[in-house]
């Protein structure tokens, strides 16, 4: 290879984050919900007037609750999901054996759409016709936006959902757990968790570090400031 081939190769050398398998929604919402949900608690708990000991038995019940929930749901919407890109997958498949003619015409015409040539829409459709399952998935990622051959994890979603769940919400509680016995270290704990979870998520996005860490900890500082007022109207209403 000449130096001018390499050079050109190496300029188009490039990856991409592996955004398949299910685990990178499934743990960032696993996160950021555990860390909301705990830090509220303990802000509504805590504003009511409760001691330390019911603040903790409160927050792991919800760590425990919560973290459960969470990889249920995650696992039951990514199954879901499946099932129903494999019934859609089946559908087409069934409709090329019904209908081939049709089905050629409109691959002809997605490549069409696609700026393809009207002639070389019509070979190119033709030619890959002659595959099936090249057909196939051809129809199915230009009409449903899904690859049947990228499904995500259930598995991999629920594990990664109960995980990222539990060690956001078992943050605010730390301090409690270290004999801690006032509010404000645990909301604290639970502030810099929500900063430091948003600012990993922008590895991911366009968004710069700082404006997604404190877009998380805005959004964390507004549920626990409600649950604490809530908590305090209800404990001075109970007392």
């Amino acid at each position: 290879m000449s130096a001018e081939a390499a050079s050109e190769a190496e300029a188009h050398d490039h990856s991409h984050s592996d955004v398949s398998g299910g685990w990178l929604r499934a743990a960032v919402f696993g996160a950021m919900d555990g860390l909301v949900t705990n830090t509220a608690l303990v802000a509504g708990v805590g504003g009511g007037g409760a001691g330390p000991r019911a603040i903790v038995l409160a927050g792991v019940a919800s760590l425990v609750a919560g973290a459960i929930s969470m990889a249920l749901g995650e696992y039951t919407s990514v199954k879901t999901q499946n099932e129903q890109l494999d019934l859609e997958v089946e559908k087409e498949r069934r409709e090329l054996e019904r209908n081939p003619e049709g089905e050629l015409a409109e691959l002809t015409a997605m490549l069409r759409v696609r700026g393809v040539d009207d002639g070389l829409a019509e070979r190119v459709a033709a030619q890959l016709s002659k595959d099936p399952e090249m057909a196939l998935r051809l129809h199915v990622v230009a009409e449903l936006g899904l690859n049947p051959e990228d499904k995500p994890s259930p598995r991999v979603a629920a594990v990664s959902s109960f995980l990222t769940f539990g060690t956001g919400a078992l943050l605010p509680l730390l301090p409690y757990l270290f004999g801690v016995s006032v509010l404000w270290p645990a909301l604290l704990f639970g502030g810099v968790g929500l900063l430091v979870a948003g600012a990993l998520s922008s590895r991911f996005t366009p968004r710069p570090w700082w404006y997604a860490g404190l877009r998380q900890l805005l959004f964390g500082a507004a549920a626990a400031g409600i649950t604490y007022a809530v908590g305090a109207a209800i404990g001075v209403g109970v007392s």
